[in-house]
């Protein structure tokens, strides 16, 4: 037993041992490439370690930002493993000096065919240095919407909405336009086109898209919506509602659910989507058979809603603007529903809006710790929230819905542009606000255990009003 087991053993240092060839000084066997191989793959496992112990522990704990720690990680990896290989060849016995040589005879070959290699290598570095390109961020390259899930050397992983994920080299990112929509944040814009016919209510039909665009939940309010009339098309005239919002990434759903709303609101506003049509001219009419030609295009029904520009229209402060300054009144202001028995504002708050009520009841109620009682109710028609706004104290009441109800409100600074521009709307809030004598006893009290007003203001309130008025907006 034991000589063969010695035969087996002699066997295999002859295979093994045996040098298969040299370089340089060096015998090489299979043994010694066994070993080389061995030892570059323990090298290799350290330099991956060493990076992700940098990329995700080390840099993290240092605040640094995720380019910065994968440009970092990544180099430190190419720089151990490098300067590792060379120390285990060198261990081997192997000669590298010998290989400056050849390798400089083999690199201008090399180099060309592997020039797309290097330039892909050089824009990932660059990528990941710039930080203009994260992982994570949501980008559109060529046609194609996704998140980038990693960044690598030579390539990038984008993620696709349809579950795919896309490799792009990195020289393509780095030379090409790239729509990136998380840079500072996923805020985005969505455009919705639509045609409306010619005879269509311009002002009707910018009233319906803002508010088709306040009904969208995801729709921001700042930026507010805006409706932008394009063009004069050849069967229509062209507007595009335009709503920013804060998930860019979820722009297909908001678009459907947009046009769902704007094909509603204008169903019930009678605002009619033309089609493309054409004339078709017949001779010799006489000879067909007596048919009648008369062609029936279905309009749509139009309710007996009332608009926002009627509703606008009827408040005596608003009567003398005419078409164009109620689209700009239009656009700068909100809508707010609320449904039955909400709270609009509590006592106390402050308010940041005139109110105006397009339909439903507000109710005002006065409340202490042991009165609970009534004070107000505004219904359509009505506007409220001008004293809380004009004299910059918070609401004596609470503010309830006691119905579902529709709101129309002007941000501060919009009230304020539109009394600067049409300075007799303050008088006449300030005649409006003298008929609400029991309000202002409240309000007065108010601002006098704030200390904000004497007893001589108290005895003309109007005046004292119309004076907060001019202080407050310059009048």
């Amino acid at each position: 037993m034991s000589h063969y087991w010695l035969i087996i053993k002699q066997w295999f240092n002859q295979t093994f041992s045996t040098p298969l060839f040299n370089i340089g000084e060096e015998e090489i066997s299979i043994v010694w490439i066994l070993q080389a191989i061995m030892l570059l793959i323990l090298v290799s496992i350290f330099a991956r370690g060493i990076k992700r112990f940098l990329k995700n522990y080390l840099l993290v704990l240092l605040r640094i930002n995720e380019g910065t720690r994968e440009v970092m990680g990544t180099l430190s990896g190419l720089g151990l493993g490098t300067l590792g290989y060379i120390i285990v060849l060198q261990g081997l016995g192997l000669d590298l000096a010998s290989f400056a040589v050849v390798v400089g005879g083999l690199g201008v070959g090399i180099g060309f065919g592997l020039q797309e290699i290097t330039k892909n290598l050089v824009s990932g570095l660059t990528l990941l240095g710039e930080s203009k390109l994260k992982v994570g961020d949501l980008i559109e390259f060529q046609g194609h919407l996704g998140y980038i899930q990693e960044i690598s050397l030579r390539s990038t992983v984008i993620k696709t909405f349809q579950g795919s994920q896309l490799v792009v080299p990195n020289t393509d990112l780095t030379s090409q336009p790239v729509e990136n929509w998380n840079y500072e944040n996923c805020h985005g814009r969505i455009e919705i086109s639509i045609g409306v016919a010619y005879n269509s209510d311009l002002l009707l039909v910018t009233e319906l898209l803002l508010e088709s665009a306040f009904l969208e939940k995801e729709v921001l309010a700042s930026p507010s919506p805006k409706v932008v009339f394009i063009e004069y098309g050849d069967n229509a005239l062209i507007f595009e509602l335009w709503v920013w919002v804060a998930n860019i990434e979820r722009r297909q759903f908001i678009k459907s659910s947009l046009n769902f709303i704007i094909e509603y609101k204008f169903r019930q506003g009678g605002i009619c989507i033309p089609f493309p049509q054409r004339e078709l001219w017949l001779n010799n009419v006489e000879s067909f058979p007596s048919t009648n030609f008369k062609t029936t295009f279905n309009k749509p029904s139009v309710s007996h809603l009332i608009t926002l520009k009627d509703s606008l229209k009827s408040f005596p402060c608003f009567q003398h603007l005419n078409e164009l300054e109620l689209r700009k009144l239009i656009e700068v202001g909100s809508r707010h529903y609320l449904k039955k028995d909400e709270t609009f504002i509590h006592k106390g708050e402050y308010g940041s809006h005139f109110c105006i009520v397009l339909s439903g009841q507000i109710q005002a109620i006065y409340e202490t710790k042991k009165v609970s009682r009534l004070l107000f109710t505004f219904k359509q028609g009505d506007y409220f929230g001008e004293l809380p706004l004009l004299l910059e104290i918070p609401y004596p009441t609470t503010m309830i819905a006691s119905q579902d109800t529709h709101l129309f409100l002007l941000a501060k600074p919009c009230f304020q542009t539109l009394l600067n521009q049409y300075p007799y709307l303050a008088q006449e809030i300030a005649s409006e606000l003298a008929k609400r004598q029991e309000s202002l006893q409240e309000y007065q009290e108010s601002l006098k255990e704030m200390g904000l007003i004497d007893d001589e203001s108290l005895k003309n309130p109007v005046a004292w009003i119309r004076e907060r008025l001019s202080q407050i907006f310059s009048l």
